[in-house]
């Protein structure tokens, strides 16, 4: 069990990163934020915690070795660092299977960089942790089961397949060096603070815009939905009752299908927003082609962790989403602010009309 001293969180300005920063300092954590704030690190996500002597914020990437060993070598006077949760990652599919070489830079040569850089360092604490945050989906799609810890790798996009190599480099630092890892991959996240690329922001604000909602397909893909605060409050359990070299499925064993995701945001979306017209948000509803590779199914068995720890999602989905959807009706500043710089929600992952040619 770590002590309650000094965390580092990578890609802390993020959607789950910014939301743990929070929880682990009202968990009374000192926190240290590394974000370099490419598009989807927001620094306004954390804008609450300036003031908060417990916190810290870097801009600084995980590959900038350099950087890193100097924050490392000059803790105050008997301060170590007593864990690193590892969320900074390239994360959105589409963009993955536009330009899938930045994914790779980041989450596979990134990760290892940050690993060779902290086990170079004399300011870890002697039970420190390095907790890697990863997916369901370097397991592919789970047609005819539920994920669990012994699933094959079977990873269908370029993002997976990257947080998959991350996965793989993570356990042979353990198995190789004895880093003291613990990897967890979760289901799909929701709720404040998620860029607006990811299905539920995406249909809140194009729904406000009057712009039409676009399903993959036929909207029947699959996904075990996850309220963002119950992922952190398992990743703080995972990281103080983990042990070294384990790997724990994260997921609230509810799965939904898109559509239906989208269904239900529209319909929340009458309620507290009605449109001017009169008419429904599910009427903006529009199928479009499929994404290339997408995974039909993703499912989690979460028995191994549950059995554990005691640890069950507390979010009900309704809630949850309602709750999302609220925040982003009062909050559109933060989002508009993206809109308008980083994002005008586009759709990504069309192969750039690049077709490979094959006989």
């Amino acid at each position: 069990m770590i002590e309650r001293n000094h965390i580092l969180v990578t890609g802390g300005a993020g959607f789950i990163g910014a939301n743990f920063t929070k929880m682990a300092l009202s968990q009374g954590y000192q926190v240290t934020v590394l974000d370099k704030l490419t598009y989807s690190g927001r620094a306004g996500s954390l804008k609450e915690l300036n003031n908060n002597p417990m916190f810290n914020f870097l801009q600084v990437g995980i590959e900038d070795q350099k950087e890193i060993l100097y924050f490392l070598n000059n803790l105050g006077q008997g301060e170590y660092l007593s864990a690193v949760v590892h969320f900074a990652a390239e994360t959105h599919v589409d963009r993955s299977i536009d330009s899938p070489e930045i994914f790779f830079e980041t989450n596979v040569l990134g990760t290892q960089k940050l690993i060779s850089t902290l086990m170079k360092s004399n300011s870890l604490k002697d039970n420190f942790r390095f907790l890697h945050v990863s997916t369901d989906e370097v397991f592919g799609s789970a047609d005819s089961h539920d994920f669990d810890e012994a699933s094959p790798y079977r990873p269908n996009s370029p993002y997976a397949a990257s947080k998959a190599g991350a996965d793989h480099l993570v356990r042979a630092a353990f198995k190789t060096y004895k880093f003291p890892v613990i990897i967890t991959n979760c289901s799909n996240n929701y709720g404040p603070f998620q860029f607006p690329e990811k299905l539920i922001p995406l249909v809140i604000t194009k729904a406000l815009g009057e712009a039409p909602l676009p399903i993959y397909g036929d909207g029947g893909q699959i996904r075990d939905w996850l309220y963002v605060d119950d992922h952190c409050s398992a990743i703080l359990v995972a990281l103080e009752g983990g042990t070294p070299g384990d790997t724990y499925l994260l997921g609230a064993e509810n799965p939904i299908t898109n559509l239906t995701v989208v269904e239900k945001t529209c319909d929340i979306l009458d309620q507290l927003r009605p449109r001017s017209s009169g008419q429904q948000y599910r009427d903006l509803i529009t199928f479009v082609a499929d994404r290339p590779g997408h995974d039909r199914r993703y499912a989690i068995n979460a028995e191994k962790f549950r059995t554990k720890f005691g640890w069950t999602a507390k979010t009900n989905f309704d809630k949850g989403l309602r709750k999302t959807v609220n925040w982003y009706l009062q909050n559109q500043k933060w989002w508009d602010a993206i809109l308008d710089r980083s994002y005008s929600l586009e759709r990504l992952g069309l192969n750039n009309g690049v077709q490979p040619n094959i006989s």
